[in-house]
């Protein structure tokens, strides 16, 4: 990539179950006001949800892109169920607009089409995304546990792809078929009654020390910490990515846009960026370990990062 290339934001989907006047209001504000390239939307994390969405999905992409904005299709990322596997097979067949693949199950489905491939299929190395590359991919959003020292590589050695870096948000940790959010609240999966609607933060998980460590978002682990990965244009266009993925939170997304959109265009740094960071969404830690090949949970410091982007 070259290093005055234009580096592109996208919004992932939402994560949590957000009632539907929520949901739609959220988007719509994104429309109106946030400087973003992409919007995924859908569902990814658990079927039951989707009523919560469906009346106002179309409603929401009109105005997304009314306003400008390119808005992809997210598949679900755990497929157990044969409503499931229908709900993928349908939204796979959309030919109005580009689809994300979140499981094996999908980029099957999406086989010979373009397509986009989400944070949640594991891409560790440059044969897999060749792999997806000629399966139809072209844009990988690599797993948000990569180093960076990972992702320099891939993205070096598979050049017909665009890459987005996990840069904002809750990690997505794990996917389980069971559901430890309904059953911490006394409920079972099938009869959970959405109570994972209590939390549209998610969760938080304590260790037996009271010190919390991780967040529960229905039949999905995440961080507690907030990744936040803020590159300058230099570091970015050493690890050649072409754009930055935010995962929305319950905190206020158009500023967090805002500032990754200075961050990018080289009007504010790094440091900058976490301190405005740490007052948008203040009462959650921000990491960035797992990039610098430490504890996912770690925060490492503006100096660290210029290192490696000079070292790169």
């Amino acid at each position: 990539m070259m290093p005055n290339a234009a580096i592109g934001l996208t919004l992932g989907p939402v994560p949590y179950l957000w009632e539907e006047e929520r949901w739609r209001d959220f988007y719509f504000r994104i429309a109106d006001e946030a400087p973003l390239d992409v919007v995924v939307l859908g569902e990814t994390v658990c079927s039951k949800r989707l009523h919560f969405t469906e009346a106002a999905i179309g409603e929401v992409i009109e105005r997304l892109e009314a306003s400008g904005k390119l808005v992809q299709l997210s598949t679900l990322a755990l497929v157990t169920l044969e409503r499931e596997l229908q709900y993928q097979k349908e939204v796979a067949s959309s030919t109005s607009h580009m689809v994300e693949a979140n499981d094996l199950s999908a980029l099957h489905l999406l086989r010979g089409r373009p397509h986009a491939v989400g944070p949640l299929v594991n891409v560790y190395n440059a044969s897999t995304a060749k792999f997806l590359a000629k399966n139809g991919a072209t844009t990988i959003c690599l797993p948000p546990e990569l180093p960076a020292t990972s992702v320099q590589v891939i993205t070096r050695e598979c050049r017909d792809i665009q890459y987005e870096l996990f840069a904002f948000g809750r990690l997505p940790l794990a996917m389980s078929a069971r559901c430890a959010h309904a059953r911490s609240k006394g409920k079972i999966k099938d009869n959970c009654q959405f109570v994972c609607g209590q939390d549209p933060d998610g969760l938080v998980v304590s260790t037996l020390a009271k010190k919390p460590f991780l967040t529960l978002n229905g039949v999905q682990t995440m961080s507690f910490t907030c990744q936040a990965i803020l590159p300058d244009r230099d570091q970015l266009a050493a690890l050649g990515v072409n754009s930055l993925r935010l995962s929305p939170q319950t905190c206020d997304m158009v500023s967090v846009a805002r500032l990754f959109r200075s961050l990018i265009s080289g009007q504010i740094g790094g440091d900058e960026a976490a301190e405005a960071l740490r007052r948008i969404y203040p009462d959650v830690p921000l990491s960035n370990g797992f990039h610098h090949q430490q504890a996912g949970a770690a925060w490492i410091g503006r100096n660290r990062n210029a290192e490696m982007g000079s070292a790169q």
